[in-house]
C-alpha cells in the first residue's frame, strides 16, 4: 500500500487545504501534528500565554477575543469546524494578543511551529495559502469591529452568521451551521433571548432557517444584504 497517499488522505479528514501539499509534505505535517479537546466555556489560551501551534478546529466553535483597557470585552472572530487560525501569531513568534475560548466541546488539531516554518519556507503553494488566509482573516477582524456598531440585534446576528460562512476560510460549510443560540450570542456580544428574537425577525424575512443547535441560510448573498430599515 502507498503510505504517502494514505498519509494526505488521512490529513484531508482534519485540513481542507490538505490538497496543495506533495504526498512528502502532508507527511511531514502528520507527523507534526497533535490533537487537544476543550470543555464548553474553556479558556484554550489567555492573552499574553504562548501557544506555539497553528490551531484547526475539527468539531466545535471558539472564539477569539480581548479585553480593553477600558474594561469592554472585544470578539475579534468566531472560528467555527473547518476554519484554522493562528498563523499571523506563529510567524511572528510572539504570544497571543487574544484569548481563546471554547464556546462548546472543541477539538482541536493542531501542528507545532517548527513544522509550519518548514512547511511555509518551502512550499511555495502554502505560503500564497497562508497570505490568501491572513488577508481574509483580516477583513473578518475589521467586519467585526464594525459589528460592534451596529445596534440592530438582527443585523448583528446576521453579520456574525456570514462571517461564518466564508468560504475562504471554511470552504467545506454547505448552507448550515452547527451552533446553539447562546453560543451565536456570545460571538455577536447579546444574550440568548436577544439574539433568540433576532433570529426570529431573520427567519420571517426568510433569511434564516432555525433549527435545534443549527442554523440554514437559504442564501448568504441574501443575508449578507440584510439592514434595519427602523
Amino acid at each position: 500500500m502507498d503510505t504517502r497517499l494514505s498519509a494526505k488522505s488521512e490529513l484531508r479528514t482534519v485540513a481542507f487545504w490538505a490538497d496543495i501539499l506533495s504526498e512528502e509534505e502532508a507527511a511531514s505535517v502528520i507527523a507534526g501534528m497533535g490533537e487537544r479537546r476543550y470543555h464548553a466555556g474553556s479558556y484554550i489560551c489567555h492573552r499574553g500565554d504562548r501557544f506555539d501551534f497553528w490551531t484547526g478546529i475539527t468539531t466545535g466553535l471558539v472564539k477569539m477575543s480581548a479585553v480593553s483597557e477600558a474594561g469592554k470585552p472585544m470578539t475579534y472572530a468566531g472560528v467555527c469546524a473547518g476554519g484554522w487560525f493562528g498563523e499571523g501569531t506563529i510567524l511572528k513568534n510572539e504570544p497571543r494578543k487574544y484569548d481563546l475560548v471554547a464556546l462548546c466541546d472543541t477539538h482541536l488539531a493542531v501542528l507545532n511551529r517548527p513544522t509550519f516554518m518548514w512547511l511555509f519556507e518551502n512550499s511555495f503553494r502554502f505560503a500564497q495559502f497562508l497570505t490568501h488566509q491572513l488577508n481574509e482573516r483580516m477583513g473578518q477582524f475589521i467586519a467585526t469591529i464594525e459589528s460592534d456598531r451596529v445596534h440592530d440585534p438582527a443585523e448583528r446576528v446576521a453579520r456574525h452568521l456570514v462571517r461564518l460562512f466564508n468560504p475562504a476560510l471554511y470552504p467545506n460549510m454547505r448552507g448550515y451551521i452547527e451552533i446553539t443560540q447562546e453560543e451565536l450570542g456570545h460571538l455577536a456580544g447579546l444574550s440568548r433571548q436577544v439574539t433568540n428574537r433576532a433570529l426570529a425577525t431573520l427567519e420571517a424575512a426568510g433569511l434564516v432557517k432555525a433549527q435545534h443547535n443549527r442554523i440554514a441560510v437559504p442564501s448568504l448573498e441574501r443575508l449578507a444584504g440584510y439592514r434595519y430599515d427602523g
